[in-house]
């Protein structure tokens, strides 16, 4: 189960929630439940910060 709330700021690098992600979509069979669409929507936010904090880092 997806934990409702995620700190801000991502510990995990970018791969590893696209990873996720990916994982996600392929248990639904490519058509999201309501849960799963809250799953996805939260690993989209942690995505995009922990791209943010990769492109900062190399700056």
């Amino acid at each position: 189960m997806f934990p409702d709330y995620l700190p801000s700021g991502s510990v995990r690098s970018a791969a590893e929630v696209n990873e996720q992600i990916r994982a996600l979509w392929l248990r639904a069979g490519g058509t999201l439940s309501a849960q799963e669409r809250a799953e996805y929507e939260q690993l989209v936010v942690e995505w995009a910060e922990a791209i943010r904090g990769e492109i900062i880092e190399a700056a």
